[in-house]
C-alpha cells in the first residue's frame, strides 16, 4: 500500500494558496467572524439566543467595519453588545502587526521616491481598497519623531575637523503659491574618521543670516573642532563661516567652482578644460599643486582668458587645503560626500514635484538623509584617525611630522582636547 506523502492540512493549505482570492476572503472572514462571535458569548456567559441562567449580557445586531489583509479589504461583522461594548483587540488593535508593516511599506515607497499617485497603485496591488493622497501623507507622518530625534540630536563625536556644506531649491506650496524654498544640508567627518550628516533645515533664502542661523544651531548641539569648511562662494555663506566659525579654514568646492570655470569655455572644449583644471589637485605636494596651477592658467591664456582669470584669482579660494599635510588633502579629495548625497536627495525629491509644505521637505529629504548617515557608521572610514590627528596638530602649531610614535601621538590628542 502506498503511503500517503501529502498530509489533508498541507493539502488544504495548498490548495487555498493557489485559490482564488474572493474565496480565500470569504475563509478569512468566517473564521475571524466565529472566533469574535465565541468571544462574545463568552463575555454573555451564554450562547447567541439561548435562554440561559447564568448569562449576564445580551447580544444586539452587529456594526461594519473594514479591515485590510493580504488577501484584501474584508468587511467583518462585529457582535455588537446591549451593555458595554465588545472589541477584538486581538484583530483590529490600531498598532497591531500587520497595520504596522502596511504603514512602513507605505512610508517606504514615499522615502523612496514614489509619487502618491503610485503608491495608491501599490496599494490596490497588495488588494486593498486604495488609498488617497491625503491618506498618504498622513502614514508619512509617521517620520516625523524619527526625522526630528535626527535633526535635533547632540553632535557628541567630534571633533569634526572637516565639514562640507550645501544647499538645494526645493518647490512647496505657501500661502496658495508655489515658492522656491532652500534645503540647507551639513556633512562631516568625526572623530572616528567616519562621514556624519550633521544637520538638515529648510530656509526661505539662501542669505547670510539663513546660514547663520544653521550654523549657530549645529555649534549650540555641539559641532566642535572644526579647521576646515567646504562649500561654493556665496558671499553670505562666507561671511556666516568666519562669524559662527571663527579660526577654521574655507575651501572653495572644486565640483562647485568647476562648473563655474566650464561656463567660461565653449562646450566643445569642456572636456579638455576640465582635465587640465583636474591635473592641479592631483599632485603630490603643496608646492607642485601650486605650480601646476601656474602652468594651467598659462595654458588657458591663449585660447581662453576669461577662464584663465577666473581660474588665476580663486587660486587662494580653492587651493586652500594646502595648508593641510599632504596626506590629509589627498583624503579630502578622494571623494566628495556631498556630490553623490545630493543625486541621491534629487532622486527622491524630483518624484514628488511640489511638495505641500515645508514640513513634507523635512520628513522626506531628513529620512533620506537618516538613511544614509545610518549606511555611513557601519561602511569603511572616510578618513583615517591618524590623519585628522595630523590636521588638528597641523592647525594647533604644531609639527605633525612629531606623531610618528604612538605613545607621542596619544599624548598629543590628550593635550589637544584638555
Amino acid at each position: 500500500m502506498v503511503k500517503e506523502r501529502v498530509g489533508s492540512l498541507a493539502w488544504l493549505r495548498k490548495q487555498l494558496e493557489a485559490a482564488d482570492k474572493d474565496l480565500l476572503r470569504e475563509i478569512v472572514k468566517g473564521i475571524v467572524e466565529t472566533l469574535m462571535g465565541n468571544e462574545a458569548d463568552s463575555i454573555c456567559g451564554a450562547p447567541y439566543r439561548q435562554p440561559s441562567q447564568d448569562r449576564v449580557n445580551h447580544r444586539n445586531g452587529y456594526r461594519n467595519r473594514r479591515w485590510d489583509t493580504r488577501v484584501g479589504t474584508i468587511d467583518l461583522a462585529i457582535p455588537r453588545l446591549r451593555r458595554g461594548t465588545y472589541y477584538p483587540e486581538w484583530l483590529l488593535d490600531p498598532r497591531r502587526r500587520s497595520e504596522r508593516a502596511v504603514v512602513q511599506v507605505v512610508t517606504e515607497c514615499y522615502v523612496r521616491g514614489v509619487s502618491t499617485r503610485r503608491v495608491d497603485g501599490l496599494v490596490r496591488r497588495l488588494g486593498l481598497e486604495g488609498m488617497s493622497k491625503s491618506q498618504v501623507s498622513e502614514l508619512a507622518k509617521e517620520l516625523d519623531s524619527v526625522v526630528e530625534g535626527f535633526r535635533n540630536r547632540p553632535l557628541d563625536q567630534g571633533p569634526s575637523t572637516f565639514v562640507w556644506l550645501d544647499a538645494m531649491t526645493q518647490r512647496c506650496r505657501d500661502g496658495g503659491r508655489v515658492v522656491n524654498v532652500v534645503t540647507v544640508i551639513a556633512t562631516g567627518v568625526n572623530h572616528e574618521g567616519r562621514r556624519e550628516v550633521l544637520g538638515v533645515e529648510v530656509i526661505t533664502t539662501e542669505d547670510g543670516e539663513g546660514w547663520k542661523a544653521f550654523l549657530r544651531g549645529l555649534v549650540e548641539r555641539g559641532l566642535t573642532g572644526v579647521k576646515l569648511v567646504i562649500s561654493d562662494a556665496h558671499s553670505g555663506l562666507k561671511a556666516a563661516i568666519a562669524e559662527v566659525l571663527p579660526g577654521s579654514s574655507w575651501q572653495r568646492c572644486r565640483t562647485h567652482f568647476m562648473c563655474n570655470l566650464l561656463t567660461e569655455v565653449p562646450k566643445s572644449a569642456a572636456a579638455l578644460v576640465a582635465t587640465l583644471v583636474r591635473s592641479i589637485f592631483a599632485q603630490p605636494s603643496d608646492k607642485e599643486v601650486w605650480a601646476q596651477h601656474d602652468r594651467v592658467v598659462k595654458q588657458l591664456q591663449g585660447r581662453f582668458p576669461e577662464a584663465a582669470k577666473l581660474l588665476s584669482e580663486a587660486a587662494e579660494e580653492i587651493l586652500a587645503f594646502t595648508g593641510f599635510p599632504d596626506a590629509v588633502w589627498r583624503q579630502i579629495w578622494s571623494n566628495n560626500p556631498l556630490e553623490r548625497l545630493n543625486r541621491e536627495i534629487r532622486r527622491r525629491t524630483d518624484v514628488v514635484g511640489i511638495f505641500p509644505n515645508r514640513g513634507a521637505v523635512i520628513r522626506l529629504v531628513g529620512a533620506v538623509l537618516a538613511e544614509q548617515n545610518d549606511e555611513w557608521m557601519v561602511t569603511r572610514r572616510y578618513m583615517s584617525v591618524g590623519v585628522l590627528h595630523k590636521a588638528q596638530a597641523d592647525h594647533a602649531d604644531v609639527g605633525y611630522r612629531e606623531l610618528e610614535e604612538p605613545q607621542e601621538e596619544r599624548v598629543l590628542v590628550e593635550q589637544l582636547v584638555a
